[in-house]
């Protein structure tokens, strides 16, 4: 397995990621929209207890609607939901949607939402809103994607410690790709004993290169988790291969676990934990080798839903590594300077 040529989502073809926030005086967040201009097919997964989500009962297998035009990741716990308008009028403008009349205008959008919770790292009442969403579309691309500090990761807060967002991708033997991409706002610990974090062994040749922090930064960090523990680790998962909806559910689904490499504990009552996963459906998905008809699929898929879950553990690694830290909440790279030896975590961050 090796990375796309930017090691971040935007190597799915068909896939665009763009983001904004504010980090000024009072203000710590963001949003970060994932567009797909052509459609994508999508599912969802919720583990956390505590999740903040828009349109998700939208993708379970069974119900109408099979493609989705956008979605949004952002900060501001349940009041951030509203950037998700700013993105549909954004579609709107555009004529992207599910056609709902004979007029090409006449169509509904797709937008899948999902927030974390930052409101602590803000004055009260700023949060994100329609006008971050519409801000995020008007900057989305394909091109490299900005990792740390940024959009829906402005405020994000890794246990004790600044989260951010973090992307990563994989391209697979047979050519498949995978990217993903995630807010890490995890309420456990992201970080193992040794001060480096628990994923760091999945990166691939050169992709971290950390080394153990020295010991005397290591006894000068106290990891105590603040008053609130009101969190959540939120994300997409993508591949250019073409899979159903029920398909993505799975790919969804074991995105959980490279949650659960790279965060301990996860999926707390505290969290909103939610994956989202999209097929843009460029390729498509050959059976396993010497395997034929439904069997060879799924053995395909599970080669697929495998390698997703180091993408995850990945992108999340990444999202700690690259944050910067904010008004009373310091980040790795600050804390830990002797772990990051030349120019940083990775030369594609």
């Amino acid at each position: 397995m090796i990375p796309g040529p930017l090691n971040a989502l935007t190597d799915v073809p068909g896939l665009l990621v763009g983001q904004h926030h504010r980090l000024d005086e009072g203000w710590a967040t963001g949003t970060t929209v994932v567009l797909a201009p052509d459609g994508a097919v999508g599912a969802v997964d919720v583990r956390g207890g505590g999740p903040g989500t828009r349109e998700t009962d939208l993708l379970d297998p069974t119900h109408l609607v099979q493609r989705v035009n956008a979605v949004v990741l952002t900060g501001g716990s349940a009041f951030g939901l509203a950037a998700a308008d700013g993105v549909m009028r954004w579609l709107d403008e555009r004529h992207q949607g599910v056609s709902v009349g004979p007029d090409p205008h006449q169509v509904v959008p797709i937008v899948p939402a999902a927030v974390l919770f930052d409101l602590w790292h803000n004055a009260w009442g700023n949060r994100p809103d329609a006008g971050f969403g519409a801000l995020a579309c008007a900057a989305a691309t394909d091109g490299p994607v900005a990792q740390g500090t940024v959009g829906a990761g402005a405020g994000a807060q890794a246990g004790w410690l600044k989260g951010g967002l973090g992307t990563a991708s994989a391209v697979l033997p047979d050519g498949t790709t995978l990217g993903a991409l995630v807010a890490a706002n995890p309420h456990g610990d992201p970080l193992a004993p040794t001060g480096l974090p628990w994923a760091a062994h999945l990166g691939l040749p050169e992709e971290f290169r950390l080394q153990a922090p020295d010991q005397r930064e290591l006894d000068q960090v106290s990891r105590e988790f603040p008053a609130s523990r009101l969190n959540t680790t939120i994300g997409v998962i993508a591949t250019d291969a073409t899979l159903s909806k029920a398909e993505c559910h799975r790919l969804a689904v074991v995105a959980h676990d490279g949650l659960a490499r790279a965060v301990r504990p996860a999926h707390s009552m505290f969290d909103g934990d939610t994956f989202f996963a999209l097929s843009t459906a460029k390729r498509e998905l050959p059976a396993a080798d010497g395997v034929f008809g439904e069997i060879g699929r799924a053995g395909r898929l599970d080669e697929l839903c495998t390698f997703a879950a180091d993408v995850v553990s990945r992108a999340i690694t990444h999202a700690v590594l690259a944050a910067t830290g904010i008004p009373g909440l310091p980040a790795f790279r600050e804390l830990f300077p002797s772990a990051l030896p030349g120019s940083g975590p990775s030369p594609k961050s």
